[in-house]
């Protein structure tokens, strides 16, 4: 057996387990393992980021684009604390990352030495990272360190994905041991989970009966390379199709079964047509307040009178937020083509229904046109998603910001594959889209990445943008400036009729705002500023036709509406607000379901 330190131990089982990149900031505390990258046996590209989080994100990002792993080294203290976002990104959508922190030395633990967290017990934080990950370890001997990450492995890429948190303190590091590093194909199971025969007959008997069918897909539908059968279900059995956030790609959105979207700010037609559904097939979707309007009766969903058909790979999820008539806990992938190879043979019929689809779709895309086609400059929400929309190939990569930006991608802009939409979706980081997109890139390099966010959100993460020259990884990126927070702004004025802390304002009160397009060229990024209206679409194709790192500021106005809201959200109002607004989100309130 090798002699190897515990840095060489972890650096040659990443390459042997096919790991692509490890990113991270190599500060004190992770020394002996980073330099072990360096040894020929070990060497990945290694991938330095300028904040601990954006390194998270990076590789959530490639997981997203690819289905692969890949790592996020960082420090102790303060470097391991500036993952948490990053972790609790990845743990809410199901996207498996391996993070791995230093720690203080076995022999110095809980003296308080420099960056240890240490008044509550020594070496707290493991604590703080439970929250935020599927599993975590702290190693104290380099001979657990094979075993471990094994497991670390195992335990992300199996059952609903997820990050896992390893600690290695920093004698362990440095220490050497006579250690066999584990084969990862003798230490996953092999296959998929089958779905329980009884089960998929009941869901086939339920679907039988249905008039009005919908399937909604979520993120696990995207995981489990489940879009195949879905439309195979949707196409034989004439089932309409809605999507999640994370579920988006799903299906094509440019096919006649799409329905659009559902939740708070999903669409008009995504709404209707799950809410009216009399049986709801839910491939991978756990049912977020957001994709369900906070569970009020008949505005995304109605469950019961609908009966539910769940398929989810965490047994968890079944029955939590509503009833299942059939519950299934298997891969997605599997329980759809099985539950299409139950039904009859012969196609399905339900004009009616389809022409009523139809009809909500045209009266969407007028509605839609409204916005998107407008040359209202400041531009509105949409009309940059539009043209970007014109300009990018079908098989492109659009990663999106949270806010506004958010949820006019998920209305505005269309894709036609799995893993083509990207965006942080329940726990809406901001930071997060910028550092992924670039995580995308290195995942498909041969794709065209586009990343597109609002100004605030590229604040917490702009420095960011240096990653797409110094990877070479080219992401175009199109910055919407409204000089604020302007989804928050918007949500404050619903409630209350007035805002705080969501304009960048000078002292008079005159909008603030970096010049972005300048930020981009100190960075070494050809950058533009559209100039108005005409000269949208022209910067925009040039921007994705030079495959070079790019920027483009759109102006966006400040009072333009973000993406519609057909849903609703659970927000309480102050009980200072007496109109009608108490009134309304008291009766709504009443019809939620999950309780």
């Amino acid at each position: 057996m090798p002699v190897l330190t515990g840095g060489q131990i972890v650096a040659r089982t990443l390459r042997n387990y096919g790991v692509d990149y490890v990113a991270g900031i190599p500060g004190h505390g992770i020394w002996s393992l980073t330099d072990a990258f360096l040894d020929e046996e070990a060497k990945i590209p290694f991938v330095q980021t300028f904040h601990e989080q954006s390194a998270v994100h990076l590789a959530d990002g490639y997981y997203r684009a690819t289905g692969r792993p890949i790592a996020a080294v960082t420090s102790i203290g303060a470097g391991a604390s500036n993952t948490v976002i990053g972790m609790g990104t990845a743990f809410t959508d199901s996207t498996s990352v391996l993070v791995i922190t230093g720690g203080p030395p076995t022999h110095m633990r809980g003296h308080g030495l420099l960056q240890e967290l240490d008044r509550y017990t020594a070496n707290d934080f493991p604590k703080v990272a439970e929250a935020v990950s599927k599993r975590h370890w702290v190693v104290t001997r380099a001979e657990e360190l094979p075993f471990v990450l094994h497991r670390c492995f195992n335990s992300m890429l199996t059952g609903r994905p997820g990050p896992v948190h390893l600690e290695v303190p920093m004698d362990v590091q440095a220490e050497a041991a006579d250690v066999q590093l584990h084969d990862l194909e003798r230490r996953l199971p092999v296959g998929r989970q089958h779905p329980d025969p009884a089960a998929v007959d009941r869901a086939a008997a339920v679907l039988r009966a249905a008039r009005r069918p919908v399937i909604v897909v979520g993120g696990g539908a995207v995981t489990s390379e489940a879009g195949d059968a879905v439309r195979a279900l949707a196409e034989h059995w004439q089932i309409p199709v809605v999507t999640t956030w994370n579920g988006k790609s799903a299906f094509p959105e440019d096919h006649e079964l799409f329905a659009g979207s559902v939740g708070q700010t999903g669409t008009i037609v995504g709404n209707a047509i799950a809410s009216s559904a009399d049986v709801v097939v839910s491939v991978g979707c756990r049912f977020t307040d957001w994709s369900a309007s906070s569970y009020a009766q008949g505005v995304s969903f109605s469950i019961p009178p609908a009966k539910l058909i769940h398929i989810d790979i965490d047994p968890h999820e079944i029955g939590k937020n509503y009833p299942a008539e059939v519950g299934i806990v298997a891969d997605a992938q599997r329980t759809v083509s099985a539950i299409a190879d139950s039904l009859p043979s012969a196609r399905a019929e339900r004009d009616e229904y389809l022409a009523e689809l139809a009809e909500h779709k045209r009266k969407w895309e007028e509605q839609l046109a409204g916005r998107r086609d407008s040359d209202r400059f400041p531009f509105t929400s949409q009309r940059p998603l539009g043209a970007l929309r014109s300009v990018l190939p079908r098989d492109s990569i659009i990663v999106a910001g949270s806010g506004n930006t958010q949820g006019a991608v998920k209305q505005t802009f269309p894709v036609f594959e799995p893993r083509t939409h990207l965006t942080s979706g329940g726990f809406s980081s901001m930071g997060w889209a910028v550092p992924a997109a670039v995580g995308a890139k290195l995942g498909r390099p041969d794709r065209t990445v586009a990343c597109v966010l609002g100004d605030g959100d590229f604040l917490m993460t702009a420095q960011e943008i240096a990653l797409s020259i110094t990877m070479d990884a080219p992401v175009v990126f199109v910055v919407q400036n409204n000089a604020g927070y302007m989804s928050i702004r918007g949500g404050q004025r619903k409630q209350t009729s007035r805002h705080i802390g969501t304009e960048f304002s000078r002292p008079d009160g005159s909008p603030y705002s970096p010049d972005f397009a300048a930020l981009g060229a100190s960075f070494g990024i050809e950058s533009w500023r559209v100039p108005d209206a005409g000269s949208l679409e022209p910067i925009l194709r040039k921007a994705v036709q030079s495959g070079e790192p790019a920027l483009v500021e759109v102006p966006t106005d400040r009072d333009a509406a973000g993406p519609w809201v057909p849903g609703w959200w659970d927000f309480p109002v102050p009980a200072y607000i007496t109109d009608e607004r108490q009134d309304e989100y008291h009766r709504t309130r009443a019809t939620e379901q999950h309780l």
